[in-house]
């Protein structure tokens, strides 16, 4: 019985290592750039038949391709457009059945001659489901039987020029214009992105900042024409609270907001005499503030930029809660 030879490890060192790696990087991205410049027409008609896609966009495609394509199925379910995957081997043994009339096929291959694919098209054309080639060959197989083809070029591998690397890369990312493109023109929004992605740290971020902000007897609501003095003994709450008191005038809209570090900035600079004034003449007006159909992650980022502790949520021009550092600490 034969065995593979011994393979003996060859002096690199990290300095090469790191020369490589980043060449490795910069071919990738040039090629990248090369593939988004050939882009045209045929880009914006594969667009179009998923815009108007009534089924589900089926992606299929073998080997590495395969794996690129599962990730494209799982873009595109998550950016509003249904689709799933299917392989091409296990498609002629059964699951062909799975293909409705209004689905949209999206095949990829990079020779437009992979076997299985090649084995799949004439019986994807004779139940006349639309098909989207995504390949490197234009005049190939895969791209004279399909609808549309959006043929990326040749390209280079990268390292022994061997194993698909490079152009599973442009596969991928092509995979993810295709997707985010469509998402744009169904008029896909986060909200309904957050719908699909609830949980981990992105679908926290995706909330609403109604789901997460802080409401009735947790927070300090008060006159602008008390006294500093009257707002903070008339307003002492047990448990959790927040570190900010938000002001209102006489119709109830938010005029200001005084927190506890005002309080002792009062103090410190003895200003002693300024807590038994009204608390409009020592509060911060016009403070930055959000709706609460707004998404955490908006609020996230407000508050981040602008090293908020505390956020006012206003429906109305009038305060119906407030979001706290503590609450949403950890998503930036």
């Amino acid at each position: 019985m034969s065995t593979l030879p011994q393979r003996e490890s060859v002096p690199f060192s990290q300095f090469e290592q790191l020369r490589e790696a980043r060449e490795i990087l910069r071919q990738e991205a040039d090629a990248l750039q090369a593939v988004s410049h050939r882009l045209d027409g045929a880009f914006c008609e594969a667009v179009e038949i998923l815009q108007q896609c009534r089924g589900c966009v089926i992606v299929t495609g073998m080997g590495k391709a395969g794996l690129i394509g599962q990730k494209i199925t799982a873009t595109l379910s998550s950016t509003g457009t249904r689709a799933h995957f299917l392989h091409p081997a296990d498609a002629v043994h059964g699951d062909l059945g799975s293909i409705h009339p209004d689905d949209v096929l999206l095949m990829l291959s990079n020779s437009g001659e992979t076997e299985e694919i090649c084995r799949l098209l004439p019986l994807v054309r004779r139940c006349g489901n639309p098909i989207i080639a995504l390949t490197g060959r234009e005049q190939s197989t895969l791209s004279q039987q399909a609808d549309v083809t959006i043929a990326v070029g040749r390209i280079r591998e990268v390292g022994f020029g061997l194993a698909p690397t490079t152009s599973t890369t442009v596969m991928l990312a092509v995979g993810d214009a295709l997707a985010l493109v469509t998402s744009r023109l169904k008029g896909f929004t986060p909200q309904q992105f957050a719908l699909f992605h609830p949980g981990g740290n992105l679908g926290q971020k995706l909330q609403s900042v109604r789901q997460v902000m802080r409401t009735d007897n947790l927070l300090r609501i008060a006159s602008d024409t008390k006294t500093v003095r009257d707002v903070f003994s008339g307003l002492a709450k047990s448990g959790r609270r927040t570190g900010a008191v938000m002001l209102v005038n006489e119709e109830g809209s938010l005029s200001g907001l005084f927190t506890d570090s005002d309080l002792a900035k009062l103090l410190e600079t003895r200003r002693d005499a300024q807590i038994d004034r009204p608390i409009c003449e020592v509060m911060t007006r016009q403070p930055f503030t959000i709706g609460p159909e707004a998404m955490l992650m908006e609020a996230v980022d407000l508050m981040s930029a602008h090293h908020l502790s505390e956020l006012p949520v206003l429906e109305d021009e009038r305060p119906v809660g407030i979001l706290d550092i503590t609450d949403v600490i950890g998503l930036n």
